[in-house]
């Protein structure tokens, strides 16, 4: 079963600003990505990529990756609706793949920025008993009042379901008085012809 763990990152003030910067640096290149492809009627990735890919590198200074990132965050936002232009918050997720973010054990993260790596200290919550090879695909950089996380897609085993005994789940209800979790149903007939 695929989960998503939010990593709280733990950098100091220059990574943090590196981060931050590379953040509204790729969310202003997914603006003019979107003014692009909204003007030109163009949603392909591939196609969109060759037209802008370096322009947006040039102009932005972001990584090769990056950029492949930005017109790909654009493509997926029209896939949803094609009619208004689309413009992007300066804090907007980054979506990191494996190519722009590797782990250095489980307390550090190797991050791509316009101004090379960090490797970022990171805290998971203690309910997180997780390793490296449960890490799947890609991750969302996230930026929330002040603090940066990560989401992360971890491949956690499923349980074995609970099966309980001696016990009854009851849901109330308008229609139904009540129904029980071994089937039964009250319904209100009764009570409405007292009434």
């Amino acid at each position: 079963m695929l989960l998503t763990l939010k990593a709280k990152l733990f950098p100091n003030k220059e990574q943090k600003e590196k981060l931050v910067v590379t953040m509204e640096r790729f969310n202003e290149a997914c603006d003019k990505i979107s003014r692009l492809a909204f003007e030109r009627k163009c949603y392909n990735k591939i196609v969109l990529q060759r037209q802008c890919y370096y322009e947006i590198r040039d102009e932005y200074k972001l990584p090769a990756q990056l950029a492949i990132r930005a017109i790909a965050k654009v493509v997926e936002s029209y896939k949803v609706e094609k009619q208004t232009l689309h413009e992007f918050d300066e804090h907007g997720a980054i979506v990191y793949d494996q190519r722009i973010l590797s782990f250095k054990g489980l307390d550090k993260a190797s991050i791509t920025t316009i101004n090379g790596r960090v490797a970022v200290p990171t805290v998971y919550g203690n309910y997180a008993k997780l390793d490296a090879g449960r890490i799947k695909g890609q991750a969302d950089l996230i930026y929330v009042k002040g603090d940066l996380y990560l989401c992360i897609v971890v491949d956690v085993p499923e349980e074995a379901p609970i099966t309980s005994e001696g016990y009854l789940g009851v849901d109330l209800g308008i229609v139904n008085i009540a129904t029980t979790s071994d089937g039964v149903i009250y319904s209100g007939d009764n009570r409405n012809e007292v009434r």
